[in-house]
């Protein structure tokens, strides 16, 4: 598996020259290429499922719509990267169940910030 992702690599590296990218700086398929080499050890899907390890990427795109998608993607929504950030942050507090350690957190900072910091 590790010789596959290197094939990888090296046909993401074959397109990016056919396509006329940059050689003088690196682009985004130069660090995918270099990540998937790096990497290589790790992604053996097969070998991982045959152990019983998790192998999560649909669990993890499911998560990532929910948390994102399904609160980002309205049309006509307009978001600030402040705002977006902010408004993930929450969902993703609420999502694991820590809203109300966060919320006591987020009292103690403020009355921190106001009054004590002064």
């Amino acid at each position: 598996m590790e010789g596959e992702a290197r094939e990888v690599a090296a046909g993401i590296r074959r397109r990016a020259t056919a396509v006329g990218l940059s050689k003088r700086k690196p682009t985004k398929a130069d660090a995918c290429a270099v990540y998937l080499v790096n990497k290589a050890p790790y992604l053996d899907y097969p070998a991982a499922l045959a152990a019983g390890w998790p192998v999560a990427s649909g669990v993890i795109e499911g998560r990532c719509r929910y948390l994102v998608a399904d609160r980002m993607d309205i049309t006509g929504a307009r978001w600030s990267v402040e705002g977006a950030e902010a408004v993930l942050k929450l969902r993703a507090v609420r999502a694991n169940e820590d809203f109300d350690e966060y919320w006591s957190f987020h009292l103690r900072r403020e009355k921190h910030r106001v009054h004590e910091a002064r």
